[in-house]
């Protein structure tokens, strides 16, 4: 690991790369999104699992983990359910290019919520960046309803899937402070796998019978999407500033778009691109005021 702490970059291109490949993945599979979403959480699980089981200081920490925290884990990994499902579904009614822009909105919905119910503030610049991000939102909805179909309503899913993991992230945070990073995942991990199993229950699908390729798909979800990109940032913050870490993943809807341009032949029009240019200039902006504000 010596030449990648040298070289944190190319953990960044990995990463960039792995949450990208997350929505074209997505598109491939023939499941319901909800049995997607479920086979990606599982596989995770049981990926992690040796890791955290295999050590002595993480089992004792895992079962030492108090009431109240292992409650915020509960239901920040039932929001984080609820935030796959419907992105995946978003990505079955859309294209790529709007879905995972729209998603990328997470953060100003992160802002928004620490304002209203943490007793947070937000500055004038930063409400200049929120609005900024819903202008660009408005211009892809926009385009989106001009072109017929079930775009808007892809666009809807993916808005409400961005305000979900806004949530998620918002508890995260809570529980975050009495335990380790990688505890914290594992059992947020698990509730969401376990939610999602019983979301993929109560409409009445099945894990079996909808060919190895979906199952393949999962795995794929939870290694490239999971433990090769949002794990990857989670390491460069040790070096690399958190302002450049969630900037860079703003490539995401960009690389995203280019990988669906040439797989699945989605061109995005010139009010699309637009849109999407003007979100992830209001997120880059929110990003450093953000930084900017922050007790140094």
């Amino acid at each position: 690991m010596n030449y990648l702490e040298k070289h944190p970059m190319i953990m960044i291109v990995i990463g960039v790369i792995g949450i990208s490949l997350s929505a074209i993945f997505v598109k491939y599979s023939p499941a319901p999104s909800v049995v997607t979403a479920a086979y990606r959480l599982l596989w995770t699980v049981a990926l992690m699992a040796p890791v955290v089981l295999g050590s002595k200081a993480r089992r004792k920490e895992l079962f030492q983990t108090n009431k109240k925290t292992t409650l915020l884990c509960a239901v920040s990994g039932i929001f984080l359910a609820l935030h796959l499902v419907l992105w995946f579904e978003s990505l079955q009614h859309t294209s790529v290019a709007s879905s995972t822009t729209i998603v990328c909105t997470e953060v100003i919905w992160v802002a928004l919520g620490f304002c209203l119910f943490l007793g947070g503030r937000i500055s004038g610049r930063a409400a200049l960046a929120i609005a900024i991000t819903v202008l660009g939102s408005v211009l892809i909805a926009w385009s989106d309803s001009a072109s017929g179909g079930n775009h808007l309503y892809g666009d809807i899913l993916a808005l409400i899937a961005a305000i979900s993991t806004a949530i998620y992230t918002l508890i995260g945070q809570k529980a975050r402070r009495n335990t380790s990073n990688t505890i914290y995942t594992f059992i947020v991990y698990t509730f969401c796998a376990a939610t999602l199993l019983i979301i993929t229950l109560a409409q009445g699908h099945s894990l079996t019978g909808h060919g190895a390729s979906s199952v393949i798909v999962g795995l794929l979800l939870a290694v490239f999407s999971t433990i090769l990109g949002h794990s990857i940032f989670s390491w460069c913050l040790k070096f690399l500033s958190p302002a450049f870490v969630s900037a860079s993943k703003l490539c995401e809807p960009v690389v995203a778009a280019v990988f669906a341009m040439f797989l699945f032949g989605e061109i995005p029009g010139i009010m699309q691109v637009i849109g999407g240019a003007v979100i992830l200039g209001g997120v880059l902006f929110y990003s450093q005021v953000e930084q900017a504000d922050s007790p140094s």
